[in-house]
């Protein structure tokens, strides 16, 4: 039977890993920009905490019980690792950081933001930048992220490392840049928070506590950087489209569990706090030159808000945005998505064809939302043979207990009765 004092040591061990590894990870790298020294000594911390603490208790500030062990930890590492001429600048930084901060008390500043536009500064290479953000401030393995970017966790695992090795080699500062290095940088910084956030939205039962949580993660760095640059209609944009998400968490359920699809969720269980707060984020965006992708996304979202107050979508407006969302990135995702609200405004048969000009991208035939939307068209087509085998190779590729079950029942009620 298990220890309960090793449980509740594993526990608190567990809840600071997931509340702090990218502001521990931030803060023990920013001054030797060792971002993969830092994660290591981080991992010793954990390991360490899991033996301490069932044996002496949990610390009253567990952050800053790791962040001391961490820090020791590095040290002796660095210490056997290299020769003492070559480390001496290195061990100076990291014992002055220990001198200077040794109480175990003090809260940790928060370097997070730092350490995400050190990720997207331009001697990375572009396509580990939001990769590496997530692993750094969020903890996504090599794995995860990979999956996340279609590549293989190989190959993933290889570029997160080459970055790193950049930040250390080159010796990128960890600090928001000056004014006129934050627009090139910022693109990559909202890709990543957004991937975050899906990251956390795509689990809508809110069970997991890790998903959960990175969606309120997104969400505050969202707000960070707008805090940083509130004339960034783009940054703007995001946050809105974050809080027009969140604002429907309790309604994607019903009392028993079940997938509510947006079309039909109860309004009542929407945030009116949350949407009011992303119609005056989009307001102010849309009043700043320019607009990009997550402007017109934060746009769709605000024409389906309507509903609450209407009692339907803006399907015309919704069907208008997607065309200039297209306009702008090429994606096929919108293109479904498109064809949805075109169906909407001009019929089953519209959306359906719209969907068929689509069927070149082999991508999509194992996209879970393109073979459902084909199914609902095709069924209120009536071509109910059709409909059945979209649903079920829709079904083949839902893993959300939850939305695999509410599939089965489109089928039941739109092809057997």
């Amino acid at each position: 039977m298990p220890d309960p004092a090793d449980e509740r040591a594993r526990a608190a061990a567990e809840d600071v890993a997931r509340r702090s590894y990218g502001k521990l990870v931030a803060y023990l790298a920013a001054r030797t920009r060792d971002v993969a020294g830092a994660e290591d000594a981080l991992a010793d911390a954990l390991t360490a905490a899991l033996t301490d603490w069932p044996a002496h208790g949990v610390p009253r500030n567990p952050e800053a019980w790791l962040m001391t062990v961490a820090r020791r930890s590095r040290l002796d590492r660095h210490r056997r690792e290299t020769t003492a001429a070559k480390a001496a600048g290195h061990l100076r930084l990291i014992a002055d950081e220990i001198m200077s901060e040794a109480d175990a008390t003090t809260e940790i500043p928060d370097r997070r933001l730092a350490l995400m536009f050190a990720c997207a500064h331009p001697a990375v290479e572009a396509s580990a930048r939001a990769p590496l953000i997530l692993q750094t401030i969020l903890g996504f393995d090599a794995a995860a992220i990979a999956a996340a970017f279609l590549v293989s966790p190989a190959a993933m695992g290889q570029r997160l490392a080459r970055a790193k090795s950049k930040i250390r080699l080159a010796g990128i500062p960890f600090h928001v840049p000056a004014a006129s290095e934050l627009a090139e940088r910022l693109d990559t910084v909202l890709e990543a928070i957004y991937a975050a956030y899906t990251e956390g939205w795509s689990e809508p039962s809110g069970a997991d506590p890790r998903r959960r949580e990175l969606a309120g993660e997104a969400v505050w760095l969202g707000r960070l950087v707008v805090a940083l640059m509130p004339e960034a209609p783009e940054a703007l944009g995001l946050l809105a489209l974050m809080l027009y998400l969140e604002s429907r968490r309790a309604a994607r359920r019903d009392a028993a569990g079940a997938y509510v699809p947006l079309a039909v969720q109860d309004t009542a269980r929407w945030d009116d706090t949350m949407i009011a707060e992303a119609e005056s984020l989009l307001t102010q965006a849309n009043r700043l030159p320019g607009s990009g992708r997550y402007q017109i996304e934060a746009a769709i979202q605000s024409a389906h808000a309507i509903r609450r107050i209407t009692g339907s979508a803006d399907w015309t407006a919704i069907l208008a945005l997607y065309d200039a969302l297209i306009a702008l990135t090429g994606s096929n995702v919108a293109a479904v998505n498109r064809a949805v609200a075109l169906g909407e405004v001009e019929g089953p048969q519209a959306g359906l064809a719209a969907l068929d000009a689509l069927a070149a991208d082999q991508q999509l035939a194992a996209f879970q939302p393109y073979l459902a939307a084909r199914a609902e068209l095709l069924a209120r087509c009536g071509n109910v043979v059709a409909a059945a085998a979209a649903y079920r190779r829709a079904i083949a590729l839902e893993t959300d207990p939850a939305v695999l079950a509410f599939l089965k029942s489109r089928i039941g009620h739109n092809v057997l009765n």
